[in-house]
């Protein structure tokens, strides 16, 4: 087992990736942390888990609360001593709204998920993991992090910036045992289409002059494979980086 012995917290672990990393960990002996607004979603999970070599453990949570990032680290020190991997998964979506659309209620929203709440984690966890002697933070951006068009103005710009502060971390804490990458994944199944119910009209018509060139949809246990390969020793040289998961979409 890759994780035998390892603690980790995994934020929107009730669906999609989250949930596939949370579940592959716990089968590579990790106790974890699973941390999303569903409570039931994840009380599915330790129900799933009862029989894997690692524990789950669920705390519902809104990553957008900065408390709440505070909270499931907390969470992990006071049952399982310390945390070893952060996994910043959670995401919402932009309705695909160019800047001139977007409304100030959704631009902070999304910032406020995908950027403001790894941030929190990130610096709760980075502190923590100095007086540990190390540890490993995985954040999930996207190939919308890499290029202009693949969402809305606020989601690329999002994760623009988790990509940053990926490479930051990386490198500012790399001689204190601390790895930090960014897997940006194209397309995968999972749940974060939801936030795109009304999505811009102009905004949607310039994103799919490009979804020809799509080769194929992810699937959730993919990213999931990556997640641990990053999280693992396996992986002991890498910081830093972006790695890359859209079945090529990226290299046409």
């Amino acid at each position: 087992m890759k994780l035998l012995g390892k603690v980790a917290v995994v934020t929107g672990a009730s669906s999609g990736m989250g949930k596939s990393i949370a579940l592959l960990y716990a089968k590579e002996g990790a106790s974890v942390v699973v941390v999303a607004r569903r409570k039931e979603k994840l009380d599915e999970l330790v129900e799933i888990s009862k029989n894997y070599p690692g524990k789950i453990i669920a705390m519902q949570g809104d990553v957008s609360i900065k408390e709440d990032n505070e909270r499931m680290i907390n969470l992990a020190v006071e049952n399982f001593g310390r945390v070893d991997i952060l996994v910043n998964n959670a995401g919402v979506m932009d309705e695909m709204m160019p800047v001139g659309e977007v409304e100030d209620e959704l631009w902070q929203n999304v910032m406020n998920v995908n950027l403001n709440g790894p941030f929190y984690a990130c610096r709760k966890a980075v502190n923590l993991m100095v007086k540990q002697g190390g540890g490993n933070i995985i954040n999930v951006g996207s190939i919308g992090g890499l290029n202009g068009c693949r969402a809305g103005v606020s989601y690329t710009a999002s994760k623009y910036a988790l990509l940053g502060l990926t490479k930051n971390i990386g490198f500012m804490y790399a001689n204190k045992g601390i790895r930090c990458n960014i897997i940006c994944p194209g397309g995968v199944d999972s749940e974060i289409g939801v936030g795109t119910s009304h999505p811009s009209e102009f905004g949607f018509s310039r994103i799919k002059l490009g979804l020809g060139n799509v080769p194929r949809t992810g699937l959730p246990e993919e990213i999931a494979t990556i997640a641990l390969f990053l999280a693992s020793d396996d992986s002991s040289l890498i910081n830093g980086a972006e790695i890359i998961a859209d079945a090529g979409w990226t290299a046409f």
